[in-house]
């Protein structure tokens, strides 16, 4: 409707007055038009605006809040961050709910996990709660206390799910159905617990033990009845084992293997893979339906792990600067590339793959680098495979000085 402007519907108001009366810019005819003219742009951007609300592709927020809340979808809220806080000495046990504070941000101790190790809690829920580089200080007196310091990010705080990302996972669900413990099903439910970024599933993990392998072969039950001197729960347990495998019972089909990120795109915490552990099927109840999987699936959570990538290259950089000039930018575009290829690595099959004309791509978007040759990645210049659920992390950076060829 972007070509209902005022002069366009101005000009049709005035081609339907008669030719001999004037209509000119301030004349009365003009004046009695003008402001119809006006408010009919109005009316028609209003009714733009409620055109475009009413689709997804190109709702604001709050009306695509509404639209997806027919599919029973809603943005997930901002979460509050989990740092590990350790205090000496280690034999005074602070209270629960003692205050700190770090920067501008409050927290409070929510968990004591050991002798002088405790999880505070951020009060602000959101990102801003995962930076404690500043003093952690005590908001109140705490008798005894003689240092507290911050050790770790333990669940990393996530800010509420922007518009966009919001828009495309309810698209997502018009495509992908989850239902009743299918791939997607886990994929939803793993992303929506507060801390986690990114989840990859596997079906059957323990696969490569074959279901024929597990059948007793003959003479089992003979074999057993011949066993002197066992403990009567040994016992039991080896005829419980033996009934179940000849009766097939013993399978591989309902195991499945979750390897998650944290919200920051980094290796997990083990708090934080203990915490989907539980929520998805807690250990001491392995296939019960206790948790958000389905009874009879057995899952085992675990994080994904880093790989240090070491880099040497030449570089040639611009008249009048050296690599010390460049290096900590160098550094940032390789961490950069290294973050894009973690962002995609919930959705690549296999393992994520370095590539050494991606490295040098990224190095060359620096000021004052003005060529890079001869790159190798931990030793050698060809492209690096990582393994199998690692992602990139950078190590050392090795540049000499050369003009390439």
């Amino acid at each position: 409707m972007s070509e209902q402007t005022y002069e366009a519907i101005l000009k049709r108001e005035m081609a339907r007055v008669p030719g001999d009366l004037d209509t000119r810019e301030g004349s009365l005819i003009w004046y009695a038009n003008a402001p119809g003219a006006v408010e009919l742009v109005n009316l028609n951007i209003a009714v733009e605006e409620a055109l475009n609300n009413g689709f997804a592709d190109t709702a604001s927020r709050k009306y695509l809040i509404r639209r997806a809340a027919e599919r029973g979808l809603s943005p997930q809220a901002a979460s509050a961050a989990i740092l590990e806080l350790t205090t000496t000495p280690a034999e005074i046990e602070i209270s629960l709910g003692t205050r700190f504070s770090i920067g501008a941000l409050n927290y409070a101790i929510t968990k004591r996990v050991a002798a002088g190790v405790y999880e505070i809690t951020c009060e602000t829920p959101g990102e801003a709660g995962n930076d404690y580089s500043d003093t952690c200080i005590p908001i109140e007196y705490v008798k005894g206390l003689e240092t507290c310091t911050v050790t770790a990010l333990l669940i990393p705080g996530e800010d509420e799910e922007a518009t966009e990302i919001f828009r495309q996972r309810y698209f997502s669900s018009l495509h992908a159905q989850a239902f009743g413990g299918n791939r997607q099903d886990y994929i939803e439910k793993v992303n929506a617990i507060p801390g986690v970024g990114a989840v990859k599933v596997y079906r059957a993990w323990n696969s490569d033990i074959a279901p024929a392998s597990l059948l007793p072969p003959e003479g089992t039950d003979a074999w057993l009845e011949t066993l002197p001197g066992i403990p009567e729960e040994i016992k039991n347990w080896l005829d419980t084992m033996y009934l179940a495998a000849s009766q097939s019972k013993l399978t591989v089909g309902g195991t499945v293997k979750l390897v998650i990120l944290d919200s920051t795109l980094s290796k997990p915490s083990s708090t934080l893979v203990e915490l989907v552990q539980t929520t998805i099927d807690p250990t001491q109840n392995a296939g019960e339906g206790l948790g958000l999987a389905p009874i009879g699936h057995v899952v085992k959570v675990y994080g994904a792990d880093e790989e240090v990538i070491n880099l040497d290259f030449a570089v040639y950089c611009r008249r009048g600067l050296a690599w010390e000039d460049v290096c900590d930018a160098a550094a940032d575009a390789v961490k950069d590339y290294f973050r894009e290829l973690t962002q995609s690595w919930a959705d690549t099959d296999g393992p994520l793959i370095v590539r050494v004309a991606q490295v040098e791509s990224h190095l060359l978007t620096v000021p004052g680098i003005l060529d890079v040759g001869r790159t190798a990645l931990n030793g050698r210049e060809v492209n690096l495979t990582l393994t199998s659920d690692h992602i990139p992390v950078l190590g050392t950076i090795s540049a000499h000085a050369a003009a390439i060829s």
